[in-house]
């Protein structure tokens, strides 16, 4: 995962040692001396996370994260303060200002990485839900929503699963203190049978549960597609360190270290609603409003109006950035066959299943859109070349494993062919990348199908992408 870090600081070798280590893991990293410059930093090159010093002369780093916060352009981008300060009320006074967590000097790697890796993550999945919103706006669809997560978190309903009895009394006496409802359970066998029938808009797990393994639970809680958007607070001790990095590995969003500060509760709390708070409004507003006039009504997928207006944006970002975008062109093998067989029955089922596999077998914040008949367009952002090749034969493979189960009576072979383009920047059109996108696909259908083709690596080698072992099979016909 690439990303781009500021690092803020004020005492140049601490500004070379963190440089130092997000570079050895293939970070790109801008950096400030001073609040003033990381703010001008920030809105010139538009950082994926800012890791940003508290003691620095002139505009501290409080201030500096408040005027961060209180711009729109820039609210988003998520904040770690970096500091060799230890009081609690510390914490707490950067927490309310806007941060996302707090690193103690010096820094521990394995902290520092699970901590960058966590919010890059999140940044990206916000990112791909501002740019959407974005596109929908210069379509006339939705009016401009906020683009601060400045979002109330009012009866808020959280879920506890704690089996120490005076932690429980002392977390839920905090919480409910401030209005919200808390259920709390000892084991996560009994979490996972109330969030199959309740909401929750927070779930903190303690990782020192006698029986069960917290990591494991916050795993499942991921996975799980009723809590997979909900935000996971940890509760661990100070030597459960390496375990935290693993639980924001795997996608907990936070934790807090025992003794638990009451204030400290509170503010972790306030930041995670909040945070999710307004990605379901950006999601709610985008998805109700743009259903009916930016999607394809056979497949679901996203129509070619929105396509274009979206991969220009993308475009101009990448542009502005330096960062690299991935398309991939691909369609039907002949499909023509199977309408003129089949029917345009069947022909209709089997877009819709191909359409599926193609979903099913892409990031969360790539997009996928139906721009001709059997012609699909993939947008990957911030993707390089390696990354973009195991997508397509991801995508390649996913068509061609499995037969199509349709109203026919046997099942469907269906294979596609795929053109890719890796764009690295410089003055594109739309036209222009689906022209070399095409090119590439054309590549595909004179070179046997069931192939990709891109730009500088010719034909992609199924064999340097065979999963070691057996795929697991879509089960979205039946």
């Amino acid at each position: 995962m690439t990303a781009r870090i500021l690092v803020v600081d004020d005492i140049l070798p601490n500004v070379k040692l963190l440089e130092a280590k997000l570079t050895s893991e293939y970070y790109e990293v801008v950096t400030a001396m001073s609040g003033e410059e990381a703010l001008q930093k920030t809105k010139e090159t538009m950082p994926d996370l800012v890791l940003l010093d508290i003691m620095m002369p002139g505009m501290d780093g409080f201030e500096v994260c408040t005027r961060m916060k209180a711009d729109p352009d820039i609210a988003h981008i998520p904040v770690v303060m970096v500091t060799a300060l230890t009081d609690t009320q510390d914490r707490v006074k950067g927490l309310e200002c806007g941060a996302d967590d707090f690193l103690s000097k010096p820094v521990n790697d394995t902290a520092l990485m699970a901590r960058v890796r966590s919010l890059v993550r999140l940044k990206m999945a916000i990112d791909e839900w501002r740019a959407r919103e974005t596109t929908a706006t210069q379509l006339g669809v939705i009016q401009e929503t906020s683009n601060t997560a400045n979002e109330g978190i009012e009866k808020s309903n959280i879920l506890l699963i704690e089996d120490m009895d005076f932690e429980i009394k002392k977390i839920k006496d905090t919480i409910e203190s401030q209005g919200h409802t808390m259920q709390t359970v000892p084991t996560g066998m009994e979490a996972i049978k109330l969030t199959n029938d309740n909401k929750y808009d927070l779930i903190i797990v303690s990782l020192n549960l006698e029986n069960e393994d917290g990591i494991r639970l916050c795993s499942h809680l991921r996975s799980n597609e009723k809590t997979r958007n909900t935000p996971i607070l940890m509760i661990g001790g100070e030597d459960d360190i390496d375990r935290i990095a693993r639980g924001l590995e795997i996608g907990a969003h936070d934790y807090i270290v025992r003794p638990i500060d009451r204030q400290e509760l509170l503010a972790r709390m306030v930041t995670q609603i909040r945070r999710k708070r307004f990605q379901e409004k950006l999601r709610s507003s985008y998805e109700v409003s743009l259903s009916m006039a930016l999607t394809d009504t056979l497949t679901g997928l996203y129509n070619r109006r929105y396509f274009e207006v979206h991969l220009q944006k993308l475009i101009d970002n990448n542009k502005a950035s330096g960062k690299t975008l991935g398309v991939i062109y691909t369609d039907i093998d002949h499909f023509k066959a199977v309408n003129d067989t089949y029917g345009h029955g069947v022909g209709d089922e089997v877009l819709k299943t191909f359409s599926k596999r193609l979903t099913d077998n892409l990031r969360s914040f790539d997009l996928v859109a139906r721009i001709g008949g059997e012609e699909f367009v993939a947008v990957l952002p911030d993707t390089d070349e390696a990354t973009a090749h195991i997508i397509a034969e991801r995508l390649r493979r996913s068509i061609s494993s499995q037969p199509f189960k349709t109203s026919h009576p046997e099942p469907l072979s269906i294979t596609t062919s795929i053109g890719g383009v890796v764009i690295d920047g410089g003055d594109q059109t739309i036209t222009q990348v689906l022209e070399r996108a095409d090119a590439q696909l054309y590549l595909a259908k004179h070179g046997g199908r069931n192939t990709a083709f891109f730009e500088k690596a010719g034909q992609i080698d199924p064999e340097k992408y065979r999963p070691q072992s057996r795929p697991i099979l879509h089960n979205e016909e039946e």
